[in-house]
């Protein structure tokens, strides 16, 4: 397609467009020095992801994967801490958050869907629903109840 012919251009002229203008690379340059600098005064997280805190307690806690086996863990009062996936039906999602409340037991929402949580989990499978019940040697429950309180 001819740029001309599209208008863009004016006959005749070249290459560069006058209504856009590129920044000098001078400026780019300082922009870039300014942004990492900004980068690296602001605050780092130095605490892992929820997900590499999960992939510790799949390998050295305990944990019931589902809906049935989290309400049993709920019932039974082992449950520590409850992860739900971000597509969990409301019903099924009121029902633990109701069990969770009565047992005073952590209720996490995951950010990913059940997919994702199943992925994070180390599994082939979708999770929608998740209970620990030791954590083993990950510190997941103790972030997150610093993260809710300090909300």
């Amino acid at each position: 397609i001819n740029a001309e012919y599209m208008g863009l251009f004016a006959p005749g002229a070249s290459e560069t467009c006058p209504q856009i203008q590129m920044a000098p690379k001078k400026d780019q340059k300082e922009a870039a020095a300014a942004a990492t600098a900004a980068a690296a005064a602001a605050p780092k997280k130095t605490g892992e992801g929820i997900n590499t805190k999960l992939a510790l307690v799949m390998k050295s806690g305990k944990y019931t994967l589902g809906y049935k086996s989290t309400l049993k863990a709920l019932r039974a009062g082992k449950a520590k801490l409850i992860l739900l996936a971000s597509n969990v039906p409301p019903l099924r999602k009121s029902e633990i958050e109701y069990y969770a409340l009565l047992s005073k037991t952590l209720v996490e929402h995951y950010k990913g869907d059940n997919i994702n949580l199943g992925t994070a989990c180390g599994k082939y499978y979708r999770v929608c629903t998740l209970a620990i019940t030791d954590a083993g040697d990950s510190d997941l429950i103790k972030a997150l109840q610093e993260g809710s309180s300090t909300a």
